[in-house]
């Protein structure tokens, strides 16, 4: 984060709260209550957007009002965050892919290709 955004949250921002990567989120100290609040994060460590949990994205974009500052436990069927990975070694790549030998399996015989009549 650049030292003008550190000055503006220190003069305009209050601290709303945190959420479990260690994000701060805040909301214009002026703008409080208003029908259109100026809300931002300051991410912790490098700015990925990826990183901001469904509840806070919710509040930072104003479909709910009250912040979610204490988080529910999560259900048995929600899956731990994972990373935005494109662009990476660990990004996905199916077989066939050029960076995976550009390979691809050869057709079972259950094609059959369209020809007009």
């Amino acid at each position: 984060m650049s030292i003008g955004t550190r000055l503006f949250t220190w003069l305009n921002g209050e601290l709303v709260g945190t959420d479990e990567f260690g994000n701060k989120y805040y909301v214009h100290r002026r703008m409080k209550g208003h029908k259109r609040e100026k809300r931002w994060v300051l991410y912790n460590g490098e700015a990925e957007a990826s990183r901001v949990p469904p509840e806070w994205h919710a509040w930072l974009h104003a479909t709910t009002a009250v912040a979610p500052t204490n988080r529910a436990k999560p259900k048995d069927w929600q899956k731990p965050h994972e990373p935005n990975r494109t662009g990476t070694e660990l990004a996905y790549r199916p077989p066939g892919h050029t960076l995976m030998g550009g390979q691809r399996a050869k057709a079972t015989g259950d094609y059959e290709p369209w020809s007009p009549a």
